[in-house]
């Protein structure tokens, strides 16, 4: 009897280890959260993007990580407050990198996904035209409450926040900059900061099965 009920205990424990690895998410993933690690050459950065209050930008957020076109670019802009230098927001992603840019997606404002600019948050970089956001993003170093929506002005697509790493931000921010023009000016990193690879920790890639140009000519800084 005692055989037979060991017996039976080690089938079950078999049936619940076949079942788990099927239905378990990644340790510390959240329903509704994407996370995504930067690896830089000041170290890493993780980020915790809202794929349920903004799902159209993380989305294409996450395009460009699967398909690695973030791979092998750079943090490139440095925006330091006159105030306080020690806050502002660092610019990352293609830049004008033809070879690499997606399609537009549509522009969901902060007034939509109710995700302000508070703090270690992630958010799209944008022309003049907000459905040109695409392969370029920033990071904030304290509050921005000027990237918002209000009355009249659109703001930006903000998506999820910095959840480890915001001393590697921090750093970035305060690299030596200078030259560029208009509202970057004095703005960009003199020695831009590699941005190494963005790597997916949470659900399935999903890349775009697009042709990797890119690779053939490859771009650094």
């Amino acid at each position: 009897m005692m055989n037979r009920f060991l017996f039976r205990s080690a089938l079950a424990i078999v049936a619940i280890a076949a079942v788990t690895p099927a239905t378990a998410q990644a340790p510390g993933a959240k329903p509704g959260i994407v996370r995504v690690r930067l690896d830089t050459s000041r170290g890493a950065i993780m980020l915790a993007l809202d794929a349920r209050r903004a799902p159209k930008t993380t989305a294409n957020f996450m395009a460009y990580v699967d398909d690695g076109r973030f791979d092998d670019t750079s943090f490139y802009r440095a925006a330091r407050g006159k105030v306080d230098p020690t806050k502002g927001f660092v610019q990352a992603g293609i830049r004008t990198d033809a070879k690499r840019i997606l399609p537009s997606f549509p522009f969901e404002s902060t007034s939509k996904t109710g995700i302000r600019h508070l703090d270690a948050t992630i958010s799209m970089a944008r022309g003049d035209d907000p459905a040109s956001a695409g392969g370029n993003f920033v990071l904030t170093v304290g509050p921005t409450p000027q990237m918002d929506a209000r009355p009249g002005y659109k703001g930006y697509a903000a998506f999820g926040h910095v959840v480890g790493g915001m001393e590697v931000v921090k750093r970035i921010l305060a690299e030596p900059s200078g030259g560029g023009f208009d509202s970057m000016k004095g703005q960009m990193i003199l020695r831009p900061v590699r941005l190494i690879r963005a790597v997916r920790i949470d659900g399935t890639a999903k890349p775009t099965g697009g042709p990797k140009v890119w690779l053939l000519t490859p771009r650094r800084g």
